[in-house]
């Protein structure tokens, strides 16, 4: 029970650092000023910071997913669970886990993403200055906390399933050997 003590609080630490990084992003998204250059006005974007904490945000979540998923043997290896709710309810999470890891992975991207190019390029003002929408990287911090919370629901679910195994070297049939 140890290792799976210790990587729940891995797995912890890197659902909270991930969910930091991602609530210091949606502070941190870039502004647009309007420059004048010559006769022609551009839109400038301030700093990138966001981007990399959006980044950075993205690879703790998906380093804790991985930790979880390998701890488990993405339930397709390994023996099987013994039938319980245990293994209903790891089931369950399982799927949960991986839709909302999915959302918060595609939030954090997107956000990123399109943070990141707004601070590289100069836009026409024409268009407006656009910037990345409030709320993105915070809807990405809301799933990593629940992919967190179920992530770790379904690791405990599933080591319940797999406690108490019954052993199967005893005679269960009858022996061919004597005919």
């Amino acid at each position: 029970m140890g290792s799976s003590t210790l990587l729940l609080l891995v797995v912890f630490v890197f659902d909270l650092i991930a969910f930091a990084l991602a609530v210091a992003a949606e502070q941190r998204r870039n502004t647009a000023k309007i420059e004048k250059v010559g006769n022609d006005s551009y839109c400038r974007y301030d700093s990138d910071i966001a981007t990399g904490l959006g980044v950075g945000s993205l690879l703790l979540l998906m380093a804790s997913q991985l930790l979880i998923m390998v701890a488990s043997r993405c339930l397709c290896g390994g023996k099987a669970m013994r039938p319980s709710g245990s293994r209903a309810w790891a089931i369950f999470l399982f799927i949960t886990c991986w839709v909302f890891f999915f959302i918060a992975e595609v939030c954090l991207l997107v956000a990123s993403v399109r943070n990141g190019y707004h601070t590289k390029y100069l836009s026409d003002p024409s268009h407006s200055c656009q910037k990345v929408r409030k709320g993105i990287f915070g809807a990405g911090a809301a799933f990593v906390v629940l992919t967190g919370i179920v992530s770790e629901l379904y690791y405990v679910s599933y080591s319940k399933a797999n406690d108490g195994q019954p052993s199967y070297d005893r005679d269960t049939g009858i022996r061919m050997g004597s005919l």
